[in-house]
């Protein structure tokens, strides 16, 4: 039997999916401390963080046969962790979501992004860990994907079930915020 080490997620999942029970121990070594650092930025003042990530990854095993292994396997875990993140934030009611979201039903045509050029990946990642809890949950999630768990536009839609080009709105607006939230803070010392 191949040791799980050598292999890749999807045929981790592969063999979980046959039957097998150990190898998903492998699956949530790789991924647990990426899955925990994405509900560290994404929810904030939440304690039971540790027993979200537990829960994704509960729901992961539970429905493994869901899983198509024509796909990443990391895009649908996470997609589990959003959904189990956003329904605590509903539940608890400590966020904001919107129910019309114009981002989604008019999405705008998005050419390739160009990060702006006066701040670099290091200074952005920086201003995001200070700024995120100041963010809309919709604009903080894919700034902590594309930033924080580098996932590409393709891999953070199908995490969040939006079309490519809303992610690209929403990168560009999270960032715009960021920009008003640091010259805000330039102005007042």
């Amino acid at each position: 039997m191949p040791q799980p080490i050598n292999q890749t997620d999807e045929e981790i999942a592969r063999r979980v999916q046959s039957g097998e029970v150990e190898p998903f121990g492998a699956l949530v070594q790789r991924y647990e401390a990426k899955i925990t650092r994405y509900a560290k930025r994404f929810l904030f003042n939440y304690n039971d963080i540790e027993d979200l990530v537990q829960n994704v990854f509960l729901k992961a095993y539970v429905n493994i046969q869901s899983f198509d292994r024509s796909r990443k396997f990391s895009s649908w875990l996470y997609r589990i962790a959003h959904n189990e993140f956003i329904n605590t934030i509903k539940k608890k009611g400590k966020e904001p979501l919107p129910f019309f979201d114009p981002d989604t039903i008019f999405p705008h045509p998005v050419a390739k992004e160009n990060i702006e050029k006066d701040i670099d990946n290091k200074e952005l990642r920086q201003t995001l860990e200070k700024y995120l809890n100041k963010l809309n949950p919709k604009y903080r999630e894919p700034l902590v994907l594309y930033y924080f768990e580098e996932f590409n536009y393709k891999e953070i839609a199908d995490i969040l079930h939006i079309p490519i080009a809303t992610v690209g709105v929403r990168l560009r607006r999270g960032r715009k915020t960021m920009k008003s939230l640091c010259e805000k803070l330039n102005n007042h010392l």
